[in-house]
Protein backbone atom coordinates (compact mmCIF):
# COMPACT_ATOMS: atom_id res chain seq x y z
CA UNK A 1 0.00 0.00 0.00
CA UNK A 2 2.09 2.73 -1.06
CA UNK A 3 0.79 5.65 -2.06
CA UNK A 4 1.61 9.54 -1.75
CA UNK A 5 -1.87 9.51 -0.20
CA UNK A 6 -0.34 7.52 3.05
CA UNK A 7 1.03 10.49 4.49
CA UNK A 8 -2.34 12.71 4.34
CA UNK A 9 -4.12 9.45 6.24
CA UNK A 10 -1.45 9.50 8.87
CA UNK A 11 -1.51 13.33 9.27
CA UNK A 12 -5.03 13.16 9.29
CA UNK A 13 -5.16 10.20 12.44
CA UNK A 14 -2.81 12.13 14.30
CA UNK A 15 -4.51 14.92 14.15
CA UNK A 16 -7.76 13.19 15.23
CA UNK A 17 -5.76 11.35 18.12
CA UNK A 18 -4.87 14.68 19.62
CA UNK A 19 -8.57 16.65 19.19
CA UNK A 20 -10.03 13.55 21.01
CA UNK A 21 -7.24 13.64 23.48
CA UNK A 22 -7.10 17.33 24.00
CA UNK A 23 -10.50 18.81 23.88
CA UNK A 24 -12.92 15.72 24.20
CA UNK A 25 -10.42 14.03 26.91
CA UNK A 26 -11.80 10.29 25.03
CA UNK A 27 -8.41 8.91 25.32
CA UNK A 28 -9.54 5.08 23.97
CA UNK A 29 -10.92 6.93 20.96
CA UNK A 30 -7.40 9.12 20.97
CA UNK A 31 -5.68 5.47 21.42
CA UNK A 32 -7.61 3.69 18.72
CA UNK A 33 -7.19 7.13 16.42
CA UNK A 34 -3.71 7.12 16.92
CA UNK A 35 -3.27 3.50 16.47
CA UNK A 36 -4.49 3.40 12.97
CA UNK A 37 -2.83 6.23 11.80
CA UNK A 38 0.39 4.19 12.29
CA UNK A 39 -1.38 1.58 9.74
CA UNK A 40 -0.56 4.29 7.39
CA UNK A 41 3.82 5.09 7.82
CA UNK A 42 4.27 8.38 6.63
CA UNK A 43 8.15 7.36 5.25
CA UNK A 44 8.82 4.17 2.66
CA UNK A 45 7.19 1.38 4.21
CA UNK A 46 9.37 -0.76 1.72
CA UNK A 47 12.05 0.42 3.85
CA UNK A 48 13.64 -2.04 6.15
CA UNK A 49 13.27 -1.09 9.96
CA UNK A 50 17.76 -1.15 9.67
CA UNK A 51 17.67 0.43 7.34
CA UNK A 52 15.54 3.89 8.15
CA UNK A 53 17.59 6.56 9.40
CA UNK A 54 17.81 7.38 13.29
CA UNK A 55 14.96 10.03 13.32
CA UNK A 56 12.46 8.27 11.43
CA UNK A 57 12.75 5.84 13.88
CA UNK A 58 12.29 7.72 16.87
CA UNK A 59 9.24 9.39 15.16
CA UNK A 60 7.57 6.18 14.77
CA UNK A 61 9.29 5.03 18.55
CA UNK A 62 7.46 8.02 20.13
CA UNK A 63 4.35 7.83 18.20
CA UNK A 64 3.85 4.46 20.09
CA UNK A 65 4.75 5.53 22.98
CA UNK A 66 2.20 8.28 22.92
CA UNK A 67 -0.10 5.58 21.71
CA UNK A 68 0.15 3.46 24.65
CA UNK A 69 0.14 6.88 27.14
CA UNK A 70 -3.14 7.66 25.60
CA UNK A 71 -4.64 3.71 26.49
CA UNK A 72 -3.06 4.30 29.58
CA UNK A 73 -4.69 6.93 30.54
CA UNK A 74 -8.19 5.54 29.22
CA UNK A 75 -7.91 2.84 31.22
CA UNK A 76 -6.09 4.52 34.25
CA UNK A 77 -8.78 7.59 34.33
CA UNK A 78 -12.01 5.46 33.71
CA UNK A 79 -11.24 3.03 36.58
CA UNK A 80 -13.72 4.53 38.83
Amino acid sequence: MKSPFNKFLYIGFVVLGLYQALFSKDYMQAAASLGIGMAFDPFNPDQKWDQRPTWQKAVLVLHLALVAAMFGFGIGLNDR
